[in-house]
């Protein structure tokens, strides 16, 4: 499977089928990545994105997919703890600590709990954490999926910073972890190389820090 990091949240996983997570680049457009499935963690304009404007399959929690099938989008719904196969490809959608809200809708669309996902394909699973603080519980996702990849938060004031995603990615054990949800704007300025020191020295994980529009090679 590959992995590309497009900027802010927004990962192309490239296999079997194509899956897009959170489809929103700052001053651009995911358009043309023409994915198979789309998959949204939560309903903030950064995360949200370009889903309902491409039409694409698309995966989320009950009230986002309410939504967006009533603007014409093809969705599968879920909820936090499911699993869902779709096309081939294994959804397991789990907690994130974090707020929500459809915001192109205007006020009133909660659009339920922010998540994040466990996605299984070609012998491959990667956990993003959609945006979240640090939580306990991580543990359990190490613990019950066994993540290869891990895509973290680190840009602080809205998400865990780095030193958090330091415990997340002792917590989950995933073998490789990509800081993402950094830089994007100044209120979220991080520095990634501050995580891969602090991992690599102190752990057996590998950092993987990416730019946008890098791919990495991930084997079973």
């Amino acid at each position: 499977m590959q992995l590309t990091w497009l900027g802010h949240s927004c990962v192309l996983l490239s296999g079997t089928k194509k899956v897009l997570i959170d489809p929103f680049i700052e001053g651009g457009s995911v358009a043309a990545t023409s994915p198979d499935i789309v998959a949204v963690t939560h309903g903030h304009s950064d995360h949200m994105g370009e889903t309902v404007s491409m039409g694409r399959k698309t995966i989320a929690i009950t009230e986002i997919a309410k939504y967006l099938k009533a603007k014409g989008v093809p969705v599968e719904s879920m909820n936090i703890g499911g699993t869902l196969v779709v096309d081939g490809v294994s959804f397991t959608m789990t907690q994130a600590v974090h707020s929500t809200a459809i915001e192109e809708a205007g006020p009133g669309f909660t659009g339920g709990v922010p998540a994040g996902f466990v996605i299984g394909m070609d012998g491959v699973k990667v956990y993003h954490a959609g945006d979240t603080a640090l939580f306990s519980d991580m543990k359990l996702i190490g613990e019950l999926y066994h993540p290869d990849v891990a895509l973290l938060p680190i840009g602080g004031r809205y998400t865990m910073g780095v030193a958090e995603a330091m415990i997340a990615a002792n917590f989950i054990g995933a073998g490789t972890v990509i800081p993402i949800h950094y830089n994007t704007w100044d209120r979220i300025a991080a520095d990634p190389l501050v995580l891969k020191k602090a991992v690599e020295r102190t752990t057996d994980l590998k950092v993987q820090v990416m730019q946008p529009g890098e791919t990495f090679e991930i084997l079973p």
